[in-house]
């Protein structure tokens, strides 16, 4: 069974880090391109950032540049996003998504930037 499962998120304040981690199982990730998108209530949903199957390209959203950075460890099944310098507009739900011929998606993980 194909499974992402998205951990690390919270409520921190404006200026935080967070370290999102997707836990992926049931498919060869190795062959995937890596990616995280992000949704706030009643907006819609888009792409943060993405990596290569291999990690050598990445990519990301104008917004997030030079404050977010994709990693994945393809021994651990395991792709990351490390967040700094958050601020209140980067509040939403961050999923992880698994990219080749089909596509997956996991359950999301709450992030709420706050004072």
């Amino acid at each position: 069974q194909v499974q992402l499962v998205e951990s690390g998120g919270g409520s921190v304040q404006p200026g935080g880090s967070l370290r999102l981690s997707c836990a992926a199982s049931g498919f060869t990730f190795s062959s995937y391109t890596m990616s995280w998108y992000r949704q706030a209530p009643g907006k819609e949903r888009e792409l943060v950032a993405a990596i290569t199957s291999t990690g050598g390209r990445t990519n990301y959203a104008d917004s997030v540049k030079g404050r977010f950075t994709i990693s994945r460890d393809n021994t651990k099944n395991t792709v990351y996003l490390q967040i700094n310098s958050l601020k209140p507009e980067d509040t939403a739900v961050y999923y992880c998504n698994a990219r080749a011929f089909w596509s997956y998606w996991g359950q999301g993980t709450q992030v709420t930037v706050s004072s």
